[in-house]
């Protein structure tokens, strides 16, 4: 059958029967990952939504992050956001975060028949007891203090209240769709496991040719969008369970990145807005050597002010550090603040991806 017949014919399916038909042969593969078909598949009335719900047990308090769809805010990048009413009881705040949406309108349901959920894929889940004590304090301005749980959660709480203020999920793309749609009400989506392809003549596979993209943003504006190849590690760097990828290197000026407007994260509710400085969403895509997504996490990084000097020629300015770290590995990103010119430039850079990750991915003994 002609390719273009079998296109026409895909463009009826559904996510899950798409992602199933390209399991058949590498023909059909290629015919299911047309653009075309997904750009239809994501235009169509029958979008499948983001949704919260809470689980209660007497020990905690559990939020779960949910969809039956994919919300494209822009290429790369899925977010909904979340607003919870002012109430005085933290149980009955969770209890607001609920929202069922209409799967063909989108719009909040308004019977309970309809409210019942019709296909829920579980994303996440963030147990919210002692949460100002158990997460990450990610910023405040004059109204709100924000807080990181992993994986990627932003919760602002009133200051004066201490009442939570609003909610921001910040999902990475990577297999985004399979977890949409492949997951249950109560079980996530797990990935197939890796199969490490052995290669006995590199003597330091698995330590080169490493691609990197990264993205620093607030809730709507970009500060940097940046790709990086041909990352390495030599085995003598190999330290402490990490191997070291050095991006931006602090002597190298020419590499050096300025950062486009201030750093922070816009925030708004019904009533209030506002802007907490000094704080970003980190998306960061490392790629192994073929291509295929290493290490992968969208997450809200916070800026502290280092007691160390520049120690610069180039520039004469306060040095800001901002850390992640997770079970894979850590970044390390250093700035400079230019008073001249009223912007950041980052003048350090740097990878620490687990050892164990890159055994367990390449078959290695590192």
């Amino acid at each position: 059958m002609p390719s273009e017949m079998l296109l026409k014919i895909f463009s009826y399916l559904d996510a899950v029967s798409l992602l199933a038909v390209g399991c058949v042969n590498k023909h059909f593969f290629e015919l299911a990952n047309d653009n075309g078909i997904w750009l239809k598949l994501y235009s169509s009335s029958l979008h499948p939504k983001w949704t919260i719900w809470k689980m209660k047990s007497k020990q905690t308090e559990t939020l779960s992050l949910g969809c039956v769809a994919l919300h494209d805010k822009k290429p790369g990048y899925w977010k909904k956001e979340y607003i919870s009413k002012q109430t005085s009881a933290f149980k009955t705040r969770v209890m607001r975060l609920v929202k069922f949406l209409d799967p063909y309108t989108g719009l909040p349901c308004k019977n309970k028949e309809a409210m019942k959920p019709r296909r829920f894929s579980l994303i996440a889940e963030y147990h919210l007891a002692n949460l100002t004590e158990n997460s990450v304090v990610v910023g405040a301005d004059e109204l709100v203090q924000l807080f990181s749980l992993s994986p990627g959660l932003l919760v602002g709480i009133w200051k004066e209240k201490n009442a939570m203020a609003f909610v921001m999920a910040n999902l990475h793309y990577n297999q985004l769709l399979e977890r949409s749609i492949l997951g249950s009400a109560t079980v996530q989506y797990a990935p197939p496991p890796n199969k490490p392809l052995l290669d006995d003549i590199d003597s330091e596979y698995g330590l080169h040719d490493y691609s990197l993209h990264l993205d620093l943003h607030g809730r709507n504006c970009m500060y940097l969008c940046g790709s990086f190849k041909y990352l390495f590690c030599k085995k003598r760097d190999i330290e402490n369970g990490y191997l070291r990828l050095r991006v931006v290197n602090l002597k190298d000026n020419r590499k050096h990145l300025p950062i486009i407007g201030t750093l922070g994260i816009c925030w708004e509710t019904d009533v209030f807005k506002g802007n907490v400085k000094d704080c970003f969403v980190m998306d960061l895509t490392l790629l192994d050597e073929t291509g295929r997504p290493f290490w992968c996490f969208s997450a809200p990084v916070h800026m502290e002010l280092s007691t160390k000097s520049s120690g610069l020629y180039d520039y004469m300015g306060h040095i800001y550090t901002a850390d992640y770290a997770d079970s894979e590995g850590k970044v390390c990103v250093e700035f400079v603040w230019l008073e001249e010119t009223k912007e950041y430039i980052i003048v350090s850079l740097v990878l620490y991806v687990s050892t164990k990750k890159v055994n367990s991915w390449y078959g290695t003994n590192y």
